[in-house]
């Protein structure tokens, strides 16, 4: 199942992709101040559809750059998440990503996968993989 973010939630709206084992976002592009909106929305409903037993997963393989706005999204997240035991991973983050993660010492707050997770690619031209 992929939800569509509201047309309120910017231009950058991300995908929700419900699969069979995980909750997975694909955010692409940078993500900062300007961006981060989008990506607290997608992780709020991924939150709403994840649980102890399927985490929530961001694909950051599209992700070029990211600033404190998006670390801000992401530990806020990892947070809630927690309450209900629930785990926020990192699939395929690039250098700078994981130069942040480590600068300000949230690398351990979170598992890193060194791929993507399976499921819908969206294609090039349509963030959310879906043409308007």
């Amino acid at each position: 199942m992929v939800e569509r973010p509201s047309p309120e939630a910017g231009g950058n709206a991300i995908a929700v992709e419900v699969l069979d084992h995980a909750v997975a976002i694909r955010p692409s592009g940078e993500i900062d101040i300007e961006t981060a909106a989008a990506l607290r929305l997608a992780l709020t409903q991924a939150l709403a559809h994840a649980s102890p037993a399927k985490p929530v997963t961001v694909d950051c393989s599209r992700v070029s750059f990211c600033d404190s706005s998006a670390l801000n999204a992401l530990l806020a997240t990892r947070l809630t998440a927690q309450e209900t035991g629930t785990v926020v991973r990192l699939a395929a983050p690039n250098h700078q990503l994981l130069r942040l993660l480590e600068m300000t010492g949230a690398l351990t707050l979170f598992p890193v996968d060194h791929d993507p997770p399976p499921g819908h690619r969206p294609s090039k031209g349509y963030p959310d993989g879906l043409p308007r």
